[in-house]
């Protein structure tokens, strides 16, 4: 055993910390946090000041009993944990476990912290120890209780008023509201018409595209030609005046130049992940842990990235160096500018003394270490790796043209197109954007000059309508959080997670819906708790609690002002609102069967249109039907063939389905779409063909068209090729995180497996 003692979280950290320190250091993990809360009410007690009770994590007691017994042969501890609100509680929870099993006694406890996993950060923390930051501590100590006084409160609350089993958090509640606001967004947005007129026009047999940008005089609005009629006169104008060529009036060249991104944040790393690579921000940060805390490339292992979660895009003087070396050589010292960027911060109250998220040496170059890393571990640090060295690369040099086409009486149609001059930082990385059209930098244009003539081949009217805003993706929805000051760097992933977790939202194509009962519970929020929804409210709890991390305020009087004020609205609301008004919405419609008013409610499958006179009157619709579609939707030429009965289309708990019109006495049912044929014949009885089927929680998977004759099914993807080990007719495509897209054997047994490279693994994006 050592001298010093050295405590991290994670065993992949200590591993990798150990190399660096020595036979003198003995470095263990706490394996995350060691106590938390006691998992009962009382455990945050408002009547004395807050006093929390705390217990042991079950899982991680015998961790701490290993620390302990380490400690009693050591000469003093080091705490190592992560340089955040989180690894300093960390710190401080261990420390006091420790205490009271006496395994401390009088020696020397020291706290240090590091920004990045290598050989000089590490030995630097440890010749600059300090003691634990108590303000940084109770910053924690406050949002702990701060979730669970909201949490153990609100959530019974929700139970008694909307359903059992739902919950409240402080930060994920506002999130809520954005989804569900943007939905409501949606839903009331009703599009309009307009047209535009492009003319394709062709030189020196170069075609290329003109729009009509100035009708009679005026600059086109959005909204000037708003239907067909005003669009064709407005074409047939223009091919008269044309007479099937156009003369150039005016050229305008100018030159623009474009600046690299930051370095990550945060943030950035998860919006860009989701953009380019398809990844969760919980993925993300999962991902970057993993390179953060250490990996084997030949060297034995190593922090390849720096700390994960920071706020800041400061990058380290040595860091800057190395970058600018790296450029030089790798790209030449003309894409190297005079002087190292420095970048701004946006986020409010950031660590400044935090660095960016960047590699730990430029010099280990993605590629050559890629044999060394998983698909997704060499992706994340790919795109961190670019990120980095582009930001410090020289601009980008667009060189621009713009040219007018007078044609008749003050119209004027203009085409436009870049050429890159000067790629500088893009030839290594170029930012993503959310829910823009990419701009091109490949519209090319023929050398146009002053009088040049040109060939109209068509004049194109267009009908477009206006869109709604989009849902929000993970990627827009993290940058909205950012922009409120909803939640911190370490919680996007957490937030996200949780609505999803909680039944709240689901991700459809990449984007966050509401559910029913989401919809219901921001809601009642919104209307109850305004101002704990609040977004401005929440943002400021969270500069509170940053000033608590700064030791500008006391936490206690923080708790104070925020609990009194609402445990009084929880009084108040669990006697005076009633369940039915937080599930029902009123609507200004008349039931077509009694003429009473129609309501929103919400039932066990989700949110329907009833009539308030119920039981008495049973008129029932979908939301989003018309009064048309509630009537039975029967399907022509086709009979129950149990009964005889008409079938027609249903709506139950998974979705649209067709049932016979004799229900409940006749219980025949059949999926409303066919399953896809795989083409790929059923290895076990070799009659029927495997279907693509979707199981009622919605996960795919694959059966015998003979079923229930045959019950042979698989959950991967069936390839119609023999196992080469065994023999079976059929494999299967499985993609797992760890090993990629591989091709199995699905039987048991049978132990085949080979890897198969598809488009996403081999071009590396």
């Amino acid at each position: 055993m050592g001298k010093h003692l050295v405590i991290v979280e994670s065993p992949a950290k200590a591993k990798t910390i150990k190399k660096y320190l020595g036979k003198d250091y003995e470095v263990m993990a706490s394996y995350g946090h060691v106590r938390d809360l006691v998992p009962k009410g009382g455990a945050v007690d408002p009547e004395h000041d807050f006093a929390m009770k705390y217990d042991i994590i079950d899982r991680n007691s015998k961790h701490v009993d290993a620390i302990a017994k380490a400690m009693n042969k050591a000469d003093d501890l080091i705490l190592a944990t992560d340089p955040d609100r989180e690894g300093e509680a960390i710190s401080w929870h261990l420390y006091e476990l420790l205490k009271n099993k006496k395994a401390v006694k009088d020696k020397p406890v020291h706290r240090v912290v590091f920004h990045e996993i290598t050989k000089r950060a590490i030995q630097e923390a440890i010749e600059h120890p300090r003691g634990l930051s108590m303000d940084l501590v109770n910053a924690q100590q406050a949002r702990r209780a701060l979730d669970y006084l909201v949490g153990f409160n609100l959530s019974p609350l929700l139970w008694k008023k909307v359903r059992r089993g739902l919950s409240a958090g402080r930060v994920q509640s506002p999130a809520l509201r954005l989804i569900v606001e943007r939905e409501e967004e949606i839903e009331k947005f009703r599009p309009r018409e307009y047209w535009t007129v492009e003319a394709d026009l062709e030189k020196d047999d170069q075609a290329f595209v003109a729009k009509l940008n100035v009708l009679h005089g005026k600059k086109l609005g959005q909204f000037t030609l708003n239907n067909e009629d005003k669009a064709r006169k407005v074409e047939q104008e223009l091919i008269e005046a044309a007479g099937g060529e156009l003369t150039v009036g005016k050229v305008e060249k100018k030159q623009r130049k474009r600046n690299p991104a930051a370095p990550f944040i945060t943030s950035t790393l998860q919006q860009e992940a989701s953009r380019k690579l398809g990844f969760t921000a919980s993925r993300t940060m999962r991902v970057a842990q993993q390179l953060y805390e250490g990996i084997d490339i030949g060297e034995g292992a190593v922090g390849l990235i720096t700390y994960m979660r920071t706020d800041s895009v400061t990058l380290a003087n040595e860091a800057l160096d190395e970058i600018r070396e790296l450029i030089s050589q790798r790209y030449g010292a003309d894409n190297l500018p005079d002087a190292p960027r420095t970048f701004k911060t946006k986020a409010k109250n950031a660590q400044e003394a935090h660095e960016a998220i960047r590699p730990t040496s430029a010099m280990r170059v993605p590629e050559e270490i890629k044999s060394h890393l998983s698909q997704e571990q060499f992706r994340l640090y790919d795109l961190i790796w670019k990120r980095t060295v582009a930001c410090q690369m020289i601009h980008a040099t667009i060189d621009t043209v713009g040219v007018d086409f007078p044609c008749g009486e003050g119209n004027v149609l203009r085409a436009t197109g870049s050429t890159i001059a000067i790629p500088g930082f893009i030839s290594v990385y170029q930012e993503s954007q959310d829910d823009a059209k990419a701009e091109s930098d490949e519209n090319m244009l023929p050398r146009l000059e002053e009088g040049d003539v040109v060939s109209l081949v068509k004049l194109r009217p267009e009908q477009h309508f206006t869109e709604p805003p989009p849902r929000y993706t993970e990627a827009s929805l993290v940058k909205t959080l950012e922009e409120h000051g909803i939640g911190r760097p370490s919680t996007y992933a957490s937030i996200i997670s949780t609505l999803q977790q909680r039944e709240y939202v689901t991700l459809e194509k990449k984007r966050f819906q509401p559910t029913d009962v989401g919809r219901v519970v921001s809601r009642f929020l919104t209307q109850h708790f305004d101002q704990y929804v609040d977004y401005d409210f929440t943002a400021k709890l969270e500069d509170d609690l940053d000033e608590i991390a700064r030791g500008e305020r006391e936490w206690v009087p923080l708790l104070h002002q925020f609990w009194d004020p609402f445990q009084q609205r929880i009084k108040t609301k669990e006697e005076g609102v009633s369940r039915k008004e937080v599930t029902t919405e009123e609507l200004d419609e008349e039931c077509p069967k009694c003429g009473q008013p129609l309501q929103i409610k919400l039932g066990r499958r989700g949110r329907f249109i009833g009539c308030s006179g119920y039981p008495e009157c049973d008129y029932t619709r979908n939301v989003g039907e018309d009064k048309e579609d509630a009537e039975p939707e029967y399907i022509e030429g086709r009979s129950c063939p149990e009964c005889g009965s008409q079938l027609l289309i249903r709506t139950g708990r998974y979705g649209k389905f067709i049932g016979c019109s004799s229900y409940p006495d006749c219980k025949y049912i059949e999926p409303l779409e066919k399953p896809e044929d795989t083409g790929v014949t059923c290895p076990e009885c070799k009659q029927g063909s495997m279907l693509k089927r979707k199981a009622r929680s919605g996960k795919i998977f694959y059966s015998c068209s003979r079923y229930p004759d045959c019950k042979y099914a698989v959950w991967n993807e069936p390839i119609d090729e023999p196992c080469p080990d065994c023999g079976w007719p059929m494999l299967t495509l499985k993609t797992t995180k760890r090993r990629g897209t591989e091709k199995v054997c699905p039987q048991k047994e049978c132990k085949f497996s080979e890897p198969v490279e598809t488009e996403e693994s081999a071009d590396g994006e």
